[in-house]
């Protein structure tokens, strides 16, 4: 006798989110011994990749999708509409390829060949904006969608969305007190600035004497796919301007020799975002006599063959 398929309720959605959120978080961290050493200062990371969609995104994708769900906001006969540099897209495709639900993904025309087609796979609808508005421009294209399409589109916006920041607040701050009830300084770059934001939060609230330091690159012009820098960039409205006790601005030549040294004396295949955050950490080591930094790796090296091969990695 045939089986009869009954249509999934949105109960049944809310379970198959609560299993895909067993797939995000909960990262394990790197000690930083070869590239870095001093007596009384330690670095950490978290490998942000070791979790749904391979970049730290899947938080900030999974509690947004999450939040949306529960208020109605998003279910299977609307489609998730947001702009990308590409992990964040990559991290909503791959959720909600688990849920049946659809994404369009506004993304830079230069976003690396790696994303574009890892996006295509896990089917999304991807629409290509210019590469020299980087994000802002994608956000537009974003935004005039959603005003034309309101019943089709469930517009995500990444970079208002307070289930970005919430997400780190709630989750990648309490990982890292729990892993280091020490901590004395949390560095991280700044993109949608939802890592930096919801974790210096949370951070500040355990112990006001964690030093929180902002890293973006030092010129509007960079190699870290994802960074803005802040002041020759649209600022996301999440971002708290009076969070951060300082700032470190990074060179991309620097940041890419990073990556090789991370190879060679650590054995870690780390991004550009990621080796731009272990080097703004080690900057920071450097300046002190004891102390305890902790950051994160936002992806490792999968997505950016191209630029390994350029780079001889």
């Amino acid at each position: 006798m045939g089986t009869t398929h009954q249509p999934l309720t949105d109960f049944d959605l809310l379970l198959l989110l609560q299993e895909v959120g067993l797939k995000i978080g909960r990262t394990s961290v790197h000690a930083v011994r070869n590239v870095f050493r001093h007596p009384r200062v330690t670095v950490h990371a978290k490998m942000e990749w070791e979790q749904l969609s391979g970049s730290v995104k899947a938080r900030a994708a999974y509690n947004i999708i999450y939040s949306a769900i529960q208020s109605g906001a998003l279910n299977r006969s609307k489609t998730l509409l947001d702009a990308t540099s590409g992990n964040t897209g990559i991290a909503y495709a791959a959720i909600c390829r688990e849920l049946g639900i659809q994404v369009t993904l506004c993304l830079p025309e230069n976003a690396s060949a790696e994303r574009k087609n890892l996006l295509a796979a896990l089917g999304a609808d991807i629409i290509f904006t210019s590469k020299f508005e980087g994000t802002d421009g994608a956000q537009q294209v974003a935004r005039e969608l959603a005003v034309k399409y309101p019943d089709r589109y469930f517009y995500a916006d990444q970079y208002s969305n307070d289930g970005n920041w919430k997400a780190h607040y709630h989750h990648t701050a309490l990982e890292i007190i729990q892993s280091f009830p020490q901590i004395s300084h949390f560095v991280a770059g700044l993109g949608t600035t939802g890592t930096f934001t919801g974790t210096g939060r949370r951070l500040k609230e355990y112990d006001r004497r964690i030093q929180l330091v902002g890293l973006q690159p030092d010129s509007a012009l960079h190699g870290m796919e994802g960074w803005k820098h802040l002041e020759t960039a649209v600022v996301p409205p999440i971002y708290d301007e009076h969070l951060a006790d300082g700032f470190l601005e990074l060179d991309t030549a620097e940041v890419y020799d990073m990556m090789k040294k991370a190879l060679r004396m650590e054995g870690l295949r780390l991004s550009p975002s990621s080796a731009a955050n272990l080097l703004g950490a080690i900057r920071m080591a450097e300046t002190l006599e004891s102390g305890t930094v902790v950051t994160v790796f936002p992806d490792n090296a999968d997505k950016y063959g191209d630029l390994l091969t350029q780079l001889d990695i």
